[in-house]
């Protein structure tokens, strides 16, 4: 579906609009948005507004990192969304020219549709607004693209906050590399989006007017903020991990010492039991009496000399 619209010189918005259309000498700027184009529309990509061929293939080949292309006339961006429920990218492709915006899309944009509800509802700002021209717009999308990674941020900061009232470490250790690997998607997707805007706001050959890129710098302050805050998600995951095994080691440590302690005691106990527990015919202790409660004695006495011996050791501590 292809859905045109645009601003006349009097900054009228004239909605759902033929192609034909946009090239009218009231029309100020134009905004096209392909939302999950058939095979058709792509091409008009190429055959109507005369895209560059390499720029029409990024469209085309899902899924491509953020960034910029120059082009004569427009500047071409791969923008990152994301998708709230599983954590994954999906790509808007932007257009942008002095007197034009197109953006290019396969799935269906929570954020194109908010900004062209914006644009048509709110009448107050719409004067202001589209005297601004499309560049504006392009700023307006990249703010509510950006805006929907906080949440996501957000709730698992207080999943990490709320960690301590698990039950058992088990439980524990399984939600940490739970929240490290949703924290490790995001940080795929906004810091992309980071090196994106900085590319943005040190370009000489970018068009975007002085005065616009206070805006883009308030996005890009966000984006900053947004890795700081994974980053020190993930140092916390990190910390609680580390304390995990560290805590692992030291539980598996004491159970070898006790069965460590537990096997120095018997070894002398078991080696003088073998001794008498041999069938020769000919053993003098065996015929003696008392010799029964004599071997049990020296093993006793064996017994007690290694429990103090390893308590002066230091093994008990």
């Amino acid at each position: 579906m292809i859905r045109a619209l645009i601003v006349t010189n009097e900054l009228k918005i004239i909605d759902d609009v033929p192609l034909n259309r946009l090239s009218d000498a009231d029309v100020k700027w134009f905004w096209v948005d392909f939302d999950a184009p058939t095979n058709e529309e792509v091409n008009l990509l190429a055959t109507h507004f005369d895209f560059h061929a390499l720029a029409v293939e990024d469209c085309l080949h899902f899924l491509q990192r953020p960034k910029l292309d120059y082009y004569e006339g427009y500047d071409f961006f791969v923008l990152n969304t994301l998708n709230q429920d599983l954590l994954t990218p999906e790509e808007i492709d932007v257009f942008v020219g002095n007197h034009f915006i197109v953006t290019f899309h396969f799935s269906h944009s929570r954020q194109i549709e908010m900004v062209r509800k914006r644009l048509m509802e709110n009448e107050m700002e719409n004067e202001k607004t589209l005297s601004r021209g499309s560049i504006y717009v392009f700023y307006l999308i990249m703010d509510k693209i950006v805006d929907e990674y906080f949440p996501n941020i957000y709730r698992l900061e207080d999943e990490l906050n709320e960690i301590e009232t698990k039950k058992t470490i088990q439980n524990l250790i399984e939600d940490v590399y739970g929240i490290r690997s949703h924290l490790l998607k995001l940080r795929r997707i906004i810091f992309p989006m980071r090196e994106l805007l900085y590319r943005i706001l040190n370009s000489e050959r970018v068009i975007i007017p002085k005065e616009e890129r206070v805006y883009f710098m308030d996005i890009y302050d966000h984006l900053l903020k947004l890795s700081d805050m994974i980053e020190s998600n993930r140092e916390m995951t990190a910390d609680i991990r580390d304390s995990y095994i560290s805590l692992n080691s030291n539980r598996m440590n004491i159970i070898m010492k006790t069965l460590t302690v537990m096997t120095s005691i018997f070894i002398p106990l078991t080696f003088i039991a073998s001794i008498y527990g041999m069938n020769f015919e000919y053993m003098p202790e065996l015929t003696r009496r008392g010799g029964y409660f004599t071997v049990l004695g020296v093993m006793l006495g064996v017994g007690s000399g290694m429990l103090i011996w390893l308590w002066r050791k230091g093994w008990f501590k």
